[in-house]
């Protein structure tokens, strides 16, 4: 019987005679020559210093590496960007956000494709990093598996629990006067506590949450805290797991799956996770040539019901759903109530119901998680919304707090920095509905996030009162009666380029509509004296996504 081979992909470079300068340079690098017939295992990261998120992944990349050793192959770390979204938002920093997600997955797949990796391992911290590896790993179609970063530890001030949203909250309320300068500093300072992404129901974590749903990272991954122990031996099992799927040859195409993309989608409706989510999976969808529609998302949440009471509507963070059990107990949950499809393949070898056997129920004094029969909201707080405005469609992020219907006269900004502008200057009003445009993925550029306005609007006790509509997206951190993905987007001639002010707009999430109240021979009428305003970048990278991005209800790809 001859003996499988593991480096089905390096010996093509590591085993071949008439290669000796690569080889030459490999063991210069540090690998010995003995070594060169076993797997060779990337171990990526977007590990930088200037990000909570990510300052330590290089420490868990090292962990890795050691792990990969020791189940006897040859581990080789590299490492990519990545983009801060907390520290970008609200400036034109946010452009490069979801467009870095493009970056993120290219670079892997170059150094993975150009170096004959038999198998990739990678961490991930911020939100654009584990989409873009998955885009990379399905490209691929290597043995893969992500590890999450985990979650940050929730800060503490005066008794009142803090994440990053609180400090965004915390300029309106400044600018209210609810607050003082010091209380505003301490907030600011207490915040962030360490290591760790966003540590709310946001898009760092549901993309996390939503990866392990779909079977690429390890059971826990996406739950265990950025400083838990936990965390710190899933980086050192890794290896035997790594050298599983290599011995089984199972691969990303393998694992996700039309089946498995619905589980994802399934948990983070229950957990009312990040309307990002719904561009990622679309991507991440397309690139594995699957099938899958803004319609799709529409469908679980008709069947699916809310159940977190998870930050940013709810009271609880990451770490504490990670104390009652984590991401398998919910699952665990949710395949006992039939919302979840037990047979999809994971990273383990194993399919989803075979790794949740042996995970323990949550606690029976838990409150995180509610059962069916006392939901949030007996339906998903993602909706897809259709109408004048939004002819390919609109998402919308719906928790129940803020009711089902908005309706209201349009105030209109074409720049996050004019909203900005006019919410300081006490221009937004209860009953208006905000409508920010020009800030697509063509007009942005880049599609950015609106935490800043959201955050001084619920600053400035507005959150009740007001609804936005905007072509940019939100951050995972966004809540209050939201819609946003609007397409066509402004730049493209969408009709939120023709909305004015007073304009009556309906904002129906029980219906899922989005329309301006006027007589569509009046929009014809402002079509056609509409004028394309110029792109605001000319040149770099921008300009490059500008050209080759998809609209929105594509996912934001680049390479259809």
């Amino acid at each position: 019987m001859s003996k499988k081979v593991l480096n089905k992909y390096s010996r093509l470079l590591t085993q071949d005679e008439s290669l000796p300068a690569a080889q030459s340079m490999i063991i210069g690098s540090g690998v010995p020559y003995d070594d060169l017939d076993k797997p060779f295992i990337g171990i990526g990261s977007t590990g930088f210093d200037g990000n909570p998120c990510n300052m330590h992944l290089a420490m868990f990349a090292a962990l890795q590496k050691k792990s990969v050793q020791e189940a006897g192959m040859v581990g080789l770390i590299f490492n990519t960007i990545g983009v801060s979204d907390g520290i970008t938002n609200g400036n034109d920093g946010m452009r490069y956000s979801l467009p870095s997600r493009e970056i993120i997955a290219d670079s892997i797949e170059s150094i993975t494709g150009a170096h004959f990796y038999d198998g990739l391992l990678f961490t991930a911290g911020c939100d654009k990093n584990m989409p873009g590896a998955i885009i990379a790993m399905l490209r691929m179609n290597r043995p893969a598996i992500m590890v999450y970063g985990g979650t940050i530890n929730g800060g503490h001030y005066k008794g009142e629990k803090l994440n990053i949203v609180s400090a965004f909250e915390a300029y309106g309320k400044k600018l209210q006067g609810k607050i003082n300068e010091e209380d505003y500093r301490e907030i600011i300072k207490n915040a962030c506590p360490g290591p760790g992404a966003c540590g709310g129901m946001y898009t760092a974590n549901t993309m996390s949450s939503a990866i392990e749903a779909m079977g690429m990272s390890l059971p826990f991954s996406s739950s265990s805290p950025a400083r838990s122990e936990a965390k710190k031996r899933e980086c050192q099992t890794v290896g035997e797991a790594i050298r599983l799927l290599i011995e089984q040859d199972l691969k990303p195409k393998d694992i996700i799956t039309r089946a498995s993309l619905l589980n994802a989608m399934k948990v983070i409706t229950v957990l009312g996770g990040s309307t990002n989510a719904v561009l990622h999976l679309i991507a991440i969808a397309k690139t594995g040539g699957i099938e899958l529609c803004m319609d799709d998302f529409q469908k679980i949440s008709d069947t699916t019901p809310l159940l977190a009471d998870m930050k940013p509507s709810g009271k609880y963070l990451m770490e504490d759903l990670f104390k009652i059990g984590g991401i398998p107990a919910l699952m665990k949950f949710m395949l006992r109530e039939g919302l979840l499809d037990g047979s999809c393949l994971t990273v383990t070898g194993k399919t989803v119901a075979e790794n949740l056997v042996a995970v323990p129920d949550f606690p029976e004094d838990q409150d995180l998680i509610r059962p069916l029969s006392n939901p949030i909201k007996p339906e998903g707080h993602i909706q897809i919304l259709y109408g004048n405005i939004a002819k390919e469609g609109a998402v919308a992020k719906i928790t129940g707090h803020e009711g089902e219907r908005f309706v209201g006269e349009a105030i209109c900004f074409d720049s996050e920095a004019d909203l900005n502008h006019g919410i300081h200057h006490g221009l937004v009003k209860p009953g208006h509905v905000v409508v920010i445009r020009y800030v697509g993925p063509k007009g942005g550029p880049g599609m950015p996030e609106m935490l800043k306005p959201t955050s001084a609007i619920m600053g400035a006790g507005l959150g009740d009162s007001v609804a936005l509509i905007t072509d940019g997206r939100f951050s995972g951190g966004t809540h209050g009666f939201v819609v946003g993905h609007v397409t066509p987007e402004a730049m493209e001639g969408g009709e939120i380029a023709l909305i004015q002010d007073g304009d009556t707009i309906v904002l129906d999430a029980k219906n899922n509509s989005i329309s301006v109240q006027i007589p569509e021979e009046i929009l014809a009428i402002r079509k056609a004296a509409w004028k394309k305003p110029p792109y605001r970048v000319s040149s770099g990278y921008l300009w490059k996504y500008i050209k080759n991005v998809e609209n929105a209800s594509q996912g934001c790809i680049t390479d259809l």
